[in-house]
This record gives C-alpha cells, structure tokens and sequence, in this order.
C-alpha cells in the first residue's frame, strides 16, 4: 500500500517527503486540509521544516490528499500510537529490539512474545514497524524486566532472528 500511495506523488519528490512523513509520524489531515494529531492542529511551517520543504508543498500535499477519495480515508483515519521506548530509561523499563531476516515471514511476534511471556517476563508494549515504510523493520519489545542472558541467546538463535539489541 505504500508504494502504491507513493506512486501518486511520483512527480513531486517534495510531496513524497511530506507524505513519509505523514505517515511515519501518525499524522491526519482534516477535512479542511490541516495537518493534526488528534485535535491539536500542526502548522504548514512546522511540517515543511521537518519534512525539509517549502511550506507550499505540505499545503499542495493535503490538497491533493482531499481530492483523491482512497487518500482522504487513508489520511483521516490514520492516528499515532504513544511510545514507552524513549520513556524506557526514565520508567525502568527495558527495550529489547529484534531485527528480522524476512518481515513477511508469519509468526514472528507470536513467537518472540511466547518466548518471553514462557519465562515470565511481562511485555508493557510491542511495536513493530510495517515492512512497507522501512527497508529494514524492526520489532521492539518494552519490558518490566531485564532479559536473562539465556533469553537473550535463545532470541538471537531464533531462525526469523538477524539479531537482538537490549536498551
């Protein structure tokens, strides 16, 4: 579904720049062509400076979002989760990141949460990243405990498993 969407800003690297943002960050467009999160309204400046382009772009962006039906339902239900990973140090929490061999391969969060809800470790969040808008998807794992060193290594010698960094 991304590369389709992003197929529709082809032409305009800009546009694409404000679209990955968009989406890498949660963001909506409301039905007057303002950029949102929930309630609280993102002006253009903000979101051009960040995705590095000219305020006119976001504005043509949300633009042509509105006038393309599958766009406007993509972009108006879109909504961001909140995150415990940058909070992790801060709550004692743990951060266990999983990187993948093959993202489309079934299972993967099954088995890496079985594996630590079989040794009692308990999971406050798991956030994985959609193989479409990174090249390389990542599964995060935020955790009340530190993991074992005999869970560690049985994460890491998982087949799906390229390998397994704690935070």
């Amino acid at each position: 579904m991304f590369d389709e969407i992003m197929q529709k800003f082809e032409g305009s690297p800009g546009q694409q720049a404000v679209i990955r943002l968009l989406l890498e960050r949660g963001f909506s467009v409301n039905d007057g062509g303002r950029v949102v999160s929930g309630g609280i309204e993102i002006p253009y400046t903000q979101v051009a400076q960040e995705a590095g382009v000219d305020r006119r772009v976001v504005d043509s962006t949300t633009e042509a979002i509105l006038d393309d039906g599958e766009l406007t339902r993509i972009f108006q239900s879109i909504s961001q989760i909140p995150s415990l990973m940058d909070l992790a140090p801060v709550l004692d929490l743990h951060v266990v990141t999983v990187a993948v061999q093959d993202a489309d391969e079934p299972g993967i969060v099954a088995a890496v949460t079985g594996l630590l809800a079989d040794h009692g470790i308990p999971i406050r969040q798991t956030i994985s990243e959609d193989p479409e808008f990174t090249d390389e998807p990542r599964l995060y794992v935020v955790t009340d405990e530190e993991l074992p060193g005999a869970v560690f290594t049985a994460l890491a010698e998982m087949s799906a498993v390229r390998s397994v960094e704690l935070s």
